[in-house]
């Protein structure tokens, strides 16, 4: 099972954009020294909307798997709003060892309920991987209901989902609709110890890239129903968890590393690097989360 504190993973680069390869392999280090259960490389946190699929999206997902060679499971985005784009890149991340691959729901298109059910079920006949949904409508404008979530959790190879509306609520109707072997995870920093306690399997974090070994200690301690040790542990990485979001991810976060010397000061277009009014709010918060000095 694949379960605990899952990093979406940032993609470094240089000044200039172009991908920076040693301070991923710097990354992947540092996750596997500091207790990360699981690595998703090329989710959107990794811009996965601007890489190039061949020389970039492709190339980041073989080179953190065979960085991690087995030692934890690395799950490959490859969520697209064209199925048929989304087939291809969920084989090609089969192909080069990935371990399960994460979809996020089509963005722009819009799709009814039932389009969305009939886009990840051909994914998921097509390409026999584990899968895991992805709903995220505060940036993709569609909203995977409960009910469609219920029906995808049938299929064999669909085994989670990454919820990041942050609505406890919604998280508790679908943990009541499926079976407990469906994994329901967090995507929301600030509110995953609560989905965590109600029955979750983990959290795919943000904030994990900056304070990993917090990060796994609090998911550990919300699986094994440890509420006020997972608790307090959320409370001291609140601020960050809010810092962390003070421009349009992945920008605060990315400059965040850029601060601890874990990688350069690259992004790409349309993102920005983070604005000078950002740099000290969290660079406090970093400060009080014990991850700089």
């Amino acid at each position: 099972m694949i379960a605990g504190s899952m990093v979406a993973l940032v993609t470094p680069m240089d000044a200039q954009g172009g991908l920076d390869w040693d301070a991923l392999s710097k990354l992947v280090d540092f996750h596997l020294q500091e207790g990360t259960n699981a690595i998703v490389a090329v989710g959107t946190t990794g811009e996965s909307p601007t890489l190039d699929f061949d020389s970039e999206h492709l190339e980041v997902i073989r080179r953190v798997v065979d960085q991690v060679a087995g030692r934890i499971p690395v799950i490959a985005g490859t969520g697209a709003n064209s199925t048929r784009e989304a087939v291809e890149w969920t084989q090609a991340a089969k192909d080069v060892g990935a371990d399960a691959c994460l979809l996020v729901t089509p963005y722009y298109n819009k799709p009814t309920q039932e389009g969305l059910y009939l886009h990840f079920r051909h994914i998921a006949e097509a390409v026999d991987i584990p899968q895991i949904l992805y709903n995220v409508p505060g940036r993709t404008v569609c909203d995977m209901l409960p009910e469609t979530v219920e029906r995808l959790s049938k299929i064999d190879n669909i085994i989670g989902i990454k919820e990041a509306t942050g609505d406890l609520q919604r998280a508790q109707d679908v943990l009541d609709r499926v079976s407990k072997d469906f994994l329901v995870y967090s995507g929301d920093d600030a509110t995953a110890v609560e989905l965590m306690l109600l029955g979750g399997k983990g959290n795919i974090s943000v904030t994990a890239n900056v304070a990993p070994r917090a990060m796994s200690d609090l998911c550990a301690a919300a699986m094994r129903g440890e509420a006020a040790i997972a608790r307090a542990i959320n409370d001291r990485l609140m601020p960050l968890h809010k810092a962390l979001f003070l421009e349009s991810n992945p920008i605060p976060v990315k400059w965040a590393l850029h601060e601890m010397g874990l990688m350069g000061d690259g992004i790409r277009l349309p993102l920005t690097w983070l604005s000078p009014r950002c740099h000290e709010p969290l660079r406090q918060a970093m400060r009080q989360c014990g991850v700089l000095a």
